[in-house]
């Protein structure tokens, strides 16, 4: 069996400022497995399963497992709804601040309708003019007071769902205060993140297959998975150096390239499968989880892969049952021991 460690007040960062989608959504199941045309009208029904955003799901499972080790702050505007009401409950809930979560008069809380084909493959929509589309970089700069009173000794997380400059401006701010600088961006955004070069401002990019190939402008060229990372790591080694990466591909597995070695990393197989949108989220979460306590990327790779793993065995896209004690308990199940230091 083998064994994962995690010491938990190893402090090596005490503080995550982060910035991205704050929002709920829907899952709906159409009948019939044929693609929906442009003017079809289609039944099906409304799941027992509840969508969260990126920032929303990444942060509630590294404060769940953190607990009071860490201070986490998401940066963000939600809608006055009941939408946007019931999100800042769970977020304080778990032990996150909200200071920093604006209610936007006369906005809507971002919305996603995630709709689902009976094979399992589906889609979602996203509305765009959400109160999380007017996040703005002074939204960020009121938290310069927490970088300069944490330097080198926090992450800031910027991921997709709020404008590209604000999460600019928080790499920026975490470049000057000496922070851990952890990014994700969608594939439709890879061109302007070529062009603006905000990598040379990441310390750690987590990308999915698509992104990964976006990002080296392979889109449909490569033939398999392994050939687009070992494209993207090349990419990274000659323009990025030091770069941490991973890319992860559902089922198949992930990768992790920490500067000097590719690993590859099977994923692992729970007995049964509820819901498998959020777990690239999940699988950043772990990641973050496990270099905030210390372990090295590598390690932290298979924290982000249990962490996946178990958040698929949940309905919803935010596995509410994560905690220290049903890890451990689902790491048993992989046949992995995870021994955790308080």
């Amino acid at each position: 069996m083998d064994t994962l460690h995690l010491h938990i007040n190893s402090k090596r960062f005490r503080v995550l400022i982060g910035t991205g989608g704050i929002g709920s959504g829907s899952f709906f199941r159409l009948n019939e497995n044929h693609t929906l045309g442009r003017e079809e009208s289609r039944s099906g029904v409304f799941l027992d399963q509840k969508d969260y955003c990126k920032l929303h799901i990444i942060t509630h499972y590294i404060k769940s497992f953190l607990e009071e080790s860490i201070d986490l702050f998401p940066v963000g505007r939600i809608g006055d709804d009941s939408v946007g009401n019931q999100l800042l409950k769970e977020m304080r809930t778990v032990g996150m601040s909200t200071d920093y979560v604006r209610v936007e008069k006369g906005e809507d809380t971002l919305f996603s309708f995630c709709y689902l084909y009976p094979d399992g493959s589906g889609g979602n929509l996203t509305t765009s003019n959400s109160a999380c589309s007017k996040t703005r970089p002074d939204d960020i700069t009121k938290t310069k007071y927490l970088f300069s009173e944490n330097v080198k000794k926090g992450i800031a997380l910027a991921v997709p769902e709020v404008p590209l400059e604000t999460r600019f401006e928080l790499l920026q701010l975490a470049t000057e205060y000496k922070f851990f600088r952890a990014a994700s961006f969608t594939t439709e955004e890879m061109l302007s993140v070529l062009d603006s070069n905000i990598l040379n401002k990441v310390d750690y990019l987590a990308i999915n297959i698509d992104e990964a190939a976006a990002l080296i402008g392979s889109v449909n060229k490569l033939k398999s998975s392994s050939e687009v990372v070992e494209k993207v790591v090349l990419y990274s080694k000659e323009n990025y150096p030091g770069l941490y990466l991973s890319v992860t591909d559902g089922s198949n597995g992930s990768w992790a390239w920490d500067g000097h070695s590719l690993e590859y990393f099977n994923a692992f197989q729970p007995k049964k499968v509820f819901n498998t949108a959020g777990a690239g989220d999940a699988y950043f979460a772990g990641v973050l989880t496990g270099i905030s306590t210390g372990s090295t990327f590598h390690e932290a790779q298979r924290i982000g892969a249990l962490l996946a793993a178990y958040s698929v065995t949940s309905n919803h896209t935010i596995h509410h049952e994560v905690s220290r004690r049903t890890l451990i308990k689902f790491a048993q199940t992989q046949k992995i021991s995870l021994r955790i230091q308080e």
